[in-house]
């Protein structure tokens, strides 16, 4: 079965190239099709491999077996968590790509199914970096997924605001690139190997009773920037609220569904496999620096998300929000941490994307995304209200919802204060959903500031619909996909014994086959409860008092600092990564 591995990666791509080349003389239904099953059949063969993912499959694609203990090929690795995140990619872009069935107007001769072909370049980018083994070629599908994310982010090549948004993104994410592959190169100059396995194993008995070094320290710095750029951690999330403010609704989807989740993953997969050996950084420095980026990440992205009323930025910082959790959860570096951050993920990838998906279909259909200009204009869309409202409770962490489950047993795993961040930034940003079902929904309450008000910065009004026009009704793919995006997000946490199925592959894969029993407790369906009343609470506030929810004085830096230059998106990278260095520096000077 591990010979099957590279499909995951080949499939995808294979229907891109052939999309491509057939794009002049192929109907734009066979294009859409083709996608479907290129996104289905690798969904349908990660489902296939999970099962036999115990122990870890291992394959060299091509055959180039490692001799005289080196190793030059290229490593696949089918575990639990990699063939889990390879199947939620697949899933996740086949839902964006049947709500996207006939989305964008009819592309110009010859230019038939170029969206359906980036969209599997972009599927088959993010599984290759999730199987990969090594890291040369990890940095390559990375390379890869940014290069295709920058493209699709783009795509409405006629507006300014998406060229410019692709723009910051793209000169964001290749710093970030640039530095990981530093990072790569000084891990090959110490050890000679490529493969992350056996760079563990050279930079231990390279360290020998010494402990790590400067090398290593500059390594680590260098591989997380990159990974905690993808992430949109604090202060590397700048270019996150200006791509998902222009990209088309489906690649949102994708963008804050999976991919940067993948960034989280690849800060787990690299220090788990390369950093956490003797040779590398001691776990207390890891710990201090994840943990304290992520309390940064989290509080920062909530109160972000509270003041916007640009509903797509609102929900990108959204997602900053809860990649702050993720980062905590990881970074306490136990493995009851892990399995619920696996979770937390795979609920969050279902809500998420619904909740764009919803917003899509206010966009085409009102032409706006303001929170404050659709103010009770969407009566009439009754299935999307409960869509969005079912995504909100989601959010917050509502038992059974598979974010809930996430949540409670990381908050279990973290206990302390930390557990009152969790509560705290899941009620704030599922608040702020609630609040814009309400306004927009059900025209509850007075709308604050009014538009163009110099508080807020982008509005979100008189934006161009992504449809050939202003949809006089809405299709039944984009009312279809939500909800089963927020049925799969809900089986994650209710279907019996899912949670310990995936508890058992993370621990397999990356905590030495520990047990953990990953179940409801009392204790955490009360957090859940508590998050989502708070939640509600606080939308209620923002509704029934006027102006109430407008930015205090102490937010204005904040939102200062989402500037739209690049160069201070830049400057923020490199701060970030000084930061870096100096939570991590402890270890390396102590030994």
């Amino acid at each position: 079965m591990h010979h099957l591995i590279p499909l995951l990666v080949a499939v995808p791509l294979l229907g891109a190239a052939l999309l491509v080349a057939t794009g002049r003389r192929l109907p734009r239904i066979a294009a859409e099709i083709t996608g479907f099953v290129c996104c289905g059949g690798t969904a349908a063969l990660a489902l296939v491999l999970l099962p036999e993912s115990s122990p870890p499959m291992v394959e060299w694609v091509g055959g180039w077996l490692p001799a005289g203990g080196e190793s030059v090929g290229i490593l696949v690795v089918g575990d639990g968590p990699a063939l889990g995140m390879a199947a939620v990619i697949s899933l996740l872009t086949l839902a964006a790509l049947v709500y996207s069935w006939r989305y964008f107007d009819e592309p110009p001769a010859g230019h038939t199914g170029v969206f359906t072909a980036l969209m599997l370049l972009f599927q088959g980018a993010m599984c290759g970096f999730a199987v990969a083994g090594d890291l040369f070629n990890a940095f390559v599908f990375f390379e890869l997924m940014s290069v295709v994310a920058y493209a699709l982010t783009g795509y409405r090549i006629d507006e300014a605001k998406a060229v410019q948004g692709a723009l910051t993104f793209g000169i964001v994410n290749s710093l970030g690139a640039y530095a990981l592959l530093t990072g790569i190169a000084l891990l090959y100059a110490r050890t000679g190997e490529l493969a992350m396995a056996k760079i563990g194993r050279g930079l231990d008995a390279a360290a020998g009773s010494g402990g790590p070094d400067a090398l290593v320290l500059a390594s680590f710095v260098l591989v997380l920037t990159g990974l905690l750029v993808k992430a949109a951690a604090v202060p590397f999330h700048f270019w996150l609220p200006d791509a998902h403010a222009v990209a088309p609704t489906p690649v949102c989807m994708l963008l804050s569904g999976v991919m940067v989740e993948l960034g989280a993953y690849g800060v787990w997969r690299v220090y788990g496999t390369v950093f956490a050996g003797p040779g590398g950084i001691p776990a207390a420095d890891l710990t201090r620096a994840l943990v304290t980026l992520g309390v940064l990440t989290a509080a920062i992205g909530a109160v972000m998300c509270w003041y916007q009323r640009h509903i797509k930025r609102l929900l990108a910082y959204s997602t900053v929000s809860h990649t702050g959790l993720f980062l905590v959860g990881l970074g306490i570096l136990t493995p009851e941490g892990d399995d619920g951050v696996a979770l937390y993920i795979l609920g969050h990838a279902g809500v998420k994307a619904a909740l764009f998906a919803c917003a899509g279909v206010l966009l085409d259909r009102f032409g706006s995304v303001d929170e404050h200009a659709l103010h009770g204009r969407g009566r009439p869309l009754r299935a999307t209200a409960v869509l969005f409202a079912v995504g909100a409770l989601g959010l917050a962490g509502l038992p059974p919802f598979g974010t809930a489950l996430g949540k409670a047993v990381t908050e279990e795993a973290v206990g302390g204060p930390l557990t009152v961040l969790y509560v705290a930034a899941s009620a704030i940003t599922a608040g702020a959903v609630l609040r814009v079902t309400a306004r927009v929904f059900f025209g509850l309450g007075g709308i604050g500031p009014r538009p163009g008000d110099a508080e807020y910065e982008t509005s979100g009004t008189d934006e161009e619909p992504e449809t050939s026009g202003l949809l006089s009704r809405i299709p039944d793919t984009m009312t279809t996909v939500p909800a089963v995006l927020l049925a799969a997000a809900l089986a994650v946490g209710a279907v019996p014994g899912f949670g310990a199925v995936v508890a058992r592959s993370v621990n397999e894969a990356g905590s030495g086959g520990a047990r953990v029993f990953v179940h409801w407790t009392a204790h955490g369906a009360l957090l859940g409860v508590a998050s989502t009343a708070l939640a509600v609470v606080l939308a209620g506030l923002a509704v029934t008092r006027p102006g109430w929810g407008a930015a205090p004085g102490w937010a204005a830096p904040l939102r200062r600092l989402q500037s739209g230059h690049v160069g201070d998106y830049v400057a923020w990278l490199l701060v970030g990564a000084t930061v870096l260095g100096a939570l991590a520096l402890p270890g390396v000077l102590g030994s």
